[in-house]
Parts: structure tokens; C-alpha cells; sequence
């Protein structure tokens, strides 16, 4: 059990003043390298798991621990700010943090509440605060003192106020808001719900490199190559620890494929070069990388980041040498380094608020914030721009995003058509008639919701360039 496992270090280092539970000692760690670091917590948590040498069922905890705190965040600030005199910004940060662990145990977990305070308070005094301990099981007692639904009846008691979804559903009000726009008032609530559900991990068999037949798992409904994992650790699956298969939502696949079946229409056919302008962290690349070397066409992978155009190299090594990868260049997409009106097809899988993909990446809707939209949708408009440049007369781009919300969306396709005489919008859910109810903001775009397709919300559009 985890309760059973016990350190003496303190939390970022040095001694602590008595025994610390050690797979809550790793979820604080989690949480203070999401706010202090701006990590992921997808990201760090198999580091921190590894670190704190963690097995199977103490890391499930950890994991469940961490990521549900970052979940529910909203939700647990609205009830401890019931049980404390003093607003929450004026309690010390690490403090908070553990508070918001403790009240994730006591209100969604099945842990005894004993032990749910007193690993929390042990975990505020290992910090060295004696007094921030007594402070923590003062706290604690009075969010014990009610079950969740008692308390969002309590602190959010009209479930037709604004209020209500904030604090019931765990969003911000500007994404509540956002999110309002995109999916309309009368699916609101079913999409916030659907955030606040962690998705299965879905596969991808890479075309000529694996088939889904191989991989173990559902077959994803919409996507022909992808599966739903029922069970284990994906790195467990030869194929994909081989590289010919990986971890990708079926949304992202979708993108994928939709950009390899949209037709070419330029004089003397399609030449076969294909562009991912935003290519990191590689997944849709190798995706279009194996479906281009069926074709005897080549990607090209363009990331800005090192470090994520490692990551591009990284998903491309099985690729290399099938012809299907002409190569992994660091640039900035808004000034590729590559001659207009020479490229087929491209993708833009632009950079956005990630408010799509809130299942898999909890922690983004508190990391965002509303100033954001404004330096993203230039971002966005810019890549789009770009990319239509590339193209040859009677070539087609795709954009997408992992965000529904209408300025990053319907707002940049719409912006570029209102500049541009040289594009026209297609249809993309012509590509993929499997997929059913989403259409998108815009005629002839598609939108994934995680409530009706269990996908992450992303956003498709094609474009062509006129002959």
C-alpha cells in the first residue's frame, strides 16, 4: 500500500523532519515542477516515477494523485477557499499545493480520511513550516467535513450560473467562456465533463512499417490505423519500441489523412513533396512520412525548436531510408527555407492554446491565460500565409489545430480567405466521411469533440492554391 512507503527527504532536497509518504512526496514533485518549471505533467511524471524508484501500483497512485489534483484544480480552490480566512493567493505556494493533494484524496479517492490528512500535514511539515502543518490539518478537517457534491452545492449552488461550470467542472471562466462559443451553451457542460476524463492511450500502426493487426488493442472507429491500448505500457509493444508504431490520439491521424487524400491538381500531377511545417514533437510527421513513402513521395519535417526537432528525429528514425523523410530542418516555419510555389502538400498543425487537448494536458487550462489568443493567432496567420506560399499552383495545406476555440480556428482560416484571392476553402470532411457530426465553425471545416468522437478536440481545414 502506498501509505507504507516512507522517506526522510525533503521535498527539493535535504532532510525532512519525520517520515514522508513517498508516492505523495513524488506527486508534490509533479505539481511543483508544473508550476515552477512549466512542465507537463505527462511529460515529468515518468521521470519523477523513475526517480522515486515507484512500481506498478504505487505509481498508479502517484500518477492518479498528481494529475487528478491538476484535473480538478478549480474545483478543489473554490472548496478551500470556503475553509480558509485569508485568500489563496496570500498561502504560501508549496502549501497550497499540498492542500489541493490532500483535498483530492479526501474528495475523490478512495482514501481513508485519516490518512489523507495526515500524509498531507506530514508532507507540509517535511518543508520545514511547523506551523504551516497545524495550519494544513485545521484546513483538511473542514474540507473533510463534506463530500464533493455537498460542497460544489454549496459553493456554486445555481447550476445556471456562470459560476456553476467553473467551479463544478474545474475550468477557468475566459476557457468556460471560449469553449461556450465554439460547442454552443447546449453541449457546454458535456465537453467540460469530457476534459475531466482521462483518455485512453491510442496507437498508431505506421503504413508499411506496422499494421494494426499487430497491435494489441480496439481498432479505433474512425481511424484505419490506429487502436485503442486496452491494457499495459505502450513501450511493452515490440512495434512501437521499434519505432514502427506510436502513441498518437486518433484526432492527430485524422489530420494526417486527411491531408494524404486530399487530391493535387497541379499541371503535371502531384511531384510528390510533402511539408510538415510545425513538425515537433513528430507524431503526425511519421504518420505522413510512412504514407508518403507508399507513394514514392518525401516529407520534409520543419521545426523552429532543437529540442523538439530532436524529438521529430527521434519519431523519423525507423523512416529514414524508405524514401518516405527528404529530411528534418530547424527554421522557423513563417520563413521556411524553401523556394515558394515548389511543395505539394503541407501541413500546418499550428501552435495554439492546446484548449483541445485538455484531457491529455490538465495542467493547460490554468496555465493559459486570455493575453495568450492574441500573439498565437498572428503566430497562426503568419504559418498559414507561409504555407500557402509553398505551394505549387493547385496544391493543398492543411491546418489544424488542437484548440476549437473560434479566434485560433474559423478566425484564421477566415482571415486568410479575406487576403488572399489566390486560396479557396474545401471541403475536408469530403476526405473523411467516416467521421460523423463534425462539422466545423466554418463550411467545409471539421471539428473533433472529445464528447461525441473521443478524440481531443481538434480543428481541420483545407486549403488550395488556384491554378
Amino acid at each position: 500500500m502506498a501509505e507504507r512507503v516512507t522517506s526522510t527527504v525533503r521535498p527539493g532536497g535535504g532532510r525532512a523532519r519525520g517520515p514522508v509518504d513517498v508516492p505523495r512526496l513524488a506527486a508534490f514533485e509533479v505539481l511543483k515542477a508544473v508550476r515552477v518549471d512549466d512542465a507537463y505533467a505527462n511529460l515529468v511524471l515518468p521521470a519523477v516515477i523513475a526517480h522515486f524508484g515507484l512500481e506498478t501500483r504505487d505509481a498508479a497512485f502517484t500518477t492518479e494523485l498528481a494529475s487528478g489534483t491538476l484535473r480538478w484544480r478549480g474545483t478543489y480552490d473554490a472548496v478551500l477557499a470556503a475553509c480558509i480566512d485569508r485568500p489563496l493567493s496570500k498561502v504560501e505556494a508549496k502549501v497550497l499545493d499540498a492542500l489541493r493533494l490532500g483535498a483530492h484524496q479526501l474528495l475523490a479517492m478512495r482514501v481513508p480520511t485519516h490518512a489523507a490528512i495526515s500524509t498531507t500535514v506530514d508532507l507540509v511539515r517535511a518543508t520545514g513550516n511547523q506551523g504551516a502543518a497545524g495550519f494544513a490539518n485545521a484546513v483538511l478537517r473542514k474540507v473533510a467535513a463534506h463530500d464533493l457534491d455537498a460542497w460544489v452545492a454549496q459553493v456554486a449552488p445555481d447550476p445556471t450560473s456562470l459560476r456553476y461550470p467553473e467551479v463544478a467542472l474545474s475550468h477557468p471562466g475566459w476557457v468556460v467562456d471560449e469553449l461556450r462559443k465554439a460547442v454552443g451553451q447546449d453541449q457546454l457542460l458535456a465537453l467540460l465533463a469530457a476534459d475531466n476524463v482521462p483518455p485512453e492511450v491510442t496507437l498508431v500502426a505506421r503504413p508499411g512499417r506496422a499494421t494494426r493487426e499487430e497491435l494489441p488493442g480496439e481498432p479505433t472507429p474512425y481511424s484505419p490505423y490506429g487502436v485503442t491500448l486496452t491494457g499495459g505500457s505502450p513501450g511493452s509493444v515490440p512495434a512501437v519500441a521499434e519505432g514502427r508504431a506510436g502513441v498518437q490520439d486518433e484526432g492527430s491521424q485524422l489530420v494526417a489523412l486527411a491531408l494524404a487524400r486530399a487530391e493535387v491538381r497541379s499541371e503535371g500531377g502531384d511531384g510528390g513533396r510533402w511539408v510538415d511545417l510545425c513538425a515537433g514533437p513528430g507524431g503526425k510527421a511519421a504518420l505522413l512520412a510512412a504514407l508518403a513513402a507508399e507513394r514514392g513521395a518525401s516529407l520534409l519535417a520543419v521545426e523552429r525548436a532543437p529540442h523538439r526537432a530532436r524529438l521529430v528525429s527521434r519519431s523519423l528514425a525507423d523512416l529514414q531510408g524508405t524514401g518516405g523523410v527528404a529530411g528534418i530542418v530547424v527554421a522557423d516555419g513563417r520563413r521556411p527555407p524553401l523556394s515558394p510555389g515548389t511543395v505539394d502538400r503541407v501541413l500546418v498543425d499550428a501552435p495554439c492554446t492546446g484548449l483541445g487537448a485538455l484531457r491529455r494536458r490538465p495542467e493547460s487550462r490554468w496555465r493559459r491565460r486570455p493575453d495568450d489568443l492574441l500573439e498565437l493567432v498572428l503566430l497562426q496567420r503568419a504559418l498559414l500565409g507561409s504555407a500557402v506560399d509553398l505551394l505549387r499552383p493547385g496544391g493543398v495545406v492543411v491546418y489544424a489545430t488542437c484548440s476549437p476555440v473560434l479566434a485560433e480556428t474559423s478566425g484564421v482560416v477566415a482571415s486568410l480567405l479575406e487576403n488572399r484571392s489566390d486560396v479557396v476553402l474545401e471541403d475536408v470532411g469530403a476526405l473523411l466521411p467516416e467521421v460523423p457530426d463534425a462539422a466545423g465553425p466554418l463550411p467545409g471545416t471539421l471539428q473533433l469533440w472529445p464528447h461525441r468522437h473521443g478524440t481531443d478536440a481538434m480543428f481541420v481545414a483545407l486549403l488550395r492554391r488556384s491554378p
